[in-house]
């Protein structure tokens, strides 16, 4: 499984933070440190979209004004390899990041929730854990 994770630039370093820890955890993980100066950044984004088959979309205030991460959930969501596979993370409390730009359809999806100051390992392998349970799922 190749997870994608989606998430603002301000939320860089949670999403690093993930990525090593799905990583740790056995998973396959795109990292947009492969974007190197001179890179088309769109392309590349298209082309690690294309590839994976799971997602990660941090849910955070930033991230949801953010159009290129409702196209990342847009896609998600018109992928059929990407059933059962797009994982939502709310990051800090779900009142405070739900609102205009929230897509009513990830009401629909199991979710994670994370505490925005309390993002040990642990907690973070809840993400690793819901992804691997999927992976294990013969009708996924």
């Amino acid at each position: 499984m190749k997870v994608f994770i989606s998430h603002s630039q301000e939320d860089e370093v949670l999403a690093r933070r993930i990525a090593d820890v799905l990583k740790k955890e056995g998973l396959d993980v795109w990292d947009d440190r492969e974007i190197f100066p001179g890179d088309n950044w769109a392309e590349k984004v298209a082309t690690a979209l294309n590839e994976s088959n799971a997602m990660v979309v941090l849910l955070t205030a930033d991230a949801l004004k953010s159009r290129w991460v409702q196209h990342d959930i847009s896609f998600a969501l018109s992928e059929i390899r990407y059933k059962k596979r797009l994982i939502p993370v709310i990051v800090g409390s779900p009142e405070k990041s739900k609102g205009d730009y929230y897509p009513w359809i990830l009401n629909r999806l199991k979710t994670i929730k994370l505490d925005a100051h309390k993002n040990n390992e642990e907690d973070l392998k809840q993400i690793a854990r819901a992804l691997l349970e999927v992976s294990a799922d013969p009708t996924a």
